[in-house]
């Protein structure tokens, strides 16, 4: 099954919580707080596997979420790290974000792995709260916590020179004369239902072939087997367009040519202005060379195709490929490489530690939220009274507790962060 196309969930591992934990041993006094650090969470790594050419791999597993880190424990030992989790895609991987649509990195560009999101921080032990004031802290610091995020992997087949025409004119037939591929070759429309990849060699040279389906007036909007396989023809630096001149499906082979560009167009401008190598094929067939005439002067007389290569071959026959196979390495000579997809660069990780918003919800009753809350939060076990007292002198000393009292609090009213409430004091 060819799958080129997915929704996956993917989460990085939550960093382990740090511990809390005094030295206790026989003939030491005052041993102090040995609380050790939380493990990280780990990383969700994506790597290009050569040997994968589907995403069919991913319809089935949806969710990927890497391990949490290990929490601290007492006489100073942290917890493990949580492993990172490798996932293997197949060259030409586009990843992007579900809820923007934004690309995050195109794999085809990337020279080794490509981290998507980093595990959170472990939490720090008590023993790293000490100070003159606070010789046994009772609190620690949780482990950063991770959000799970929706991507789209989508494959844009990595090939120098696509095969482009109606379904049913030869290029399955073409593909497989030309180069060592074996594709499912029958008389019916949408043989093909996914690119077939071959490597046409030349000597010492060589380049990769891919037959690209579905290609039909009204793919662009869904025809056929619609706009799937159109993405294929991205990477592509040349375009070898097949034609079946003999019109042996009763069609006009003028009105194949104008379709196909017509449906390249729609999809993409850029598309429309990719070289291309115009090929009659099943020339055999033809009981008419006026026809073979008419369509070259047709094609020629466009301003976009009037320099355009016209090739007259019979695949069936194995007529014509030679010089084929020559004008598409004499076109690939003179072309640059095509532009990996343009990405924006996407921060998954939190990084907003300084705002926060205040609000009275009632009487007494005050609420507080935003980023520079969600850091103190994490760093503090809130169940501890001297915790929160920890976290009222930094409400303090960040200015949420003057914007409070300017919302009206007073001693003793009730502050609300998440799912924890506590009573001021002064």
């Amino acid at each position: 099954m060819f799958v080129d196309k997915t929704n996956i969930y993917v989460k990085a591992g939550d960093g382990g919580d740090g511990a809390v934990s005094f030295r206790h041993e026989k003939y030491v006094p005052n041993g102090g707080p040995d609380g050790g650090d939380g493990g990280r969470g780990g990383s969700i790594i994506f790597r290009v596997d050569p040997s994968l050419n589907t995403l069919v791999d991913f319809r089935y597993t949806k969710h990927f979420r890497a391990p949490n880190g290990v929490s601290g424990g007492p006489k100073n030992c942290s917890g493990a790290c949580g492993e990172d989790m490798v996932i293997s895609v197949p060259n030409g991987t586009v990843i992007r974000d579900k809820q923007t649509g934004k690309v995050i990195v195109d794999m085809a560009s990337v020279n080794g792995d490509f981290v998507l999101l980093h595990g959170g921080f472990g939490g720090k032990g008590n023993q790293h709260f000490v100070s003159s004031r606070r010789q046994a802290p009772k609190f620690s610091q949780l482990g950063q916590k991770t959000i799970e995020h929706e991507i789209v992997l989508e494959l844009k087949t990595i090939a120098d020179v696509g095969l482009i025409g109606f379904p049913n004119v030869g290029k399955s037939t073409l593909l497989s004369c030309i180069t060592g591929a074996k594709p499912k070759i029958a008389n019916y429309h949408f043989t093909t239902l996914s690119p077939n990849l071959g490597v046409l060699k030349m000597y010492d040279r060589t380049c990769v072939l891919a037959d690209l389906p579905g290609l039909i007036e009204g793919a662009s909007q869904g025809v056929g087997l619609g706009d799937e396989f159109l993405r294929h023809t991205e990477r592509t630096r040349l375009l070898v367009h097949v034609v079946d001149i003999s019109g042996s499906e009763g069609r006009d082979p003028k009105n194949d040519f104008d379709a196909i560009n017509r449906e390249l167009a729609e999809y993409s401008k850029v598309l429309a202005e990719r070289p291309q190598i115009v090929v009659l094929n099943k020339m055999d067939m033809v009981l008419d060379e006026q026809v073979v005439d008419d369509f070259c002067k047709y094609v020629h007389n466009q301003a976009r195709f009037k320099d355009t290569k016209i090739l007259k071959i019979s695949a069936m026959m194995h007529k014509g490929l030679e010089e084929l196979v020559k004008t598409i390495f004499d076109n690939l000579d003179t072309l640059p490489p095509v532009a990996p997809i343009e990405s924006e660069v996407l921060d998954y990780d939190e990084k907003d530690t300084s705002s926060f918003d205040c609000k009275k919800i009632g009487d007494g009753v005050f609420e507080i939220s935003g980023g520079l809350i969600r850091e103190l939060c994490r760093k503090l076990v809130l169940t501890e009274d001297e915790s929160l007292q920890f976290l009222q002198k930094k409400l303090r000393e960040f200015g949420v507790i003057k914007a409070l009292k300017n919302l009206g609090l007073s001693n003793g009213d009730t502050i609300i962060i998440g799912e924890t409430e506590f009573d001021y004091t002064e």
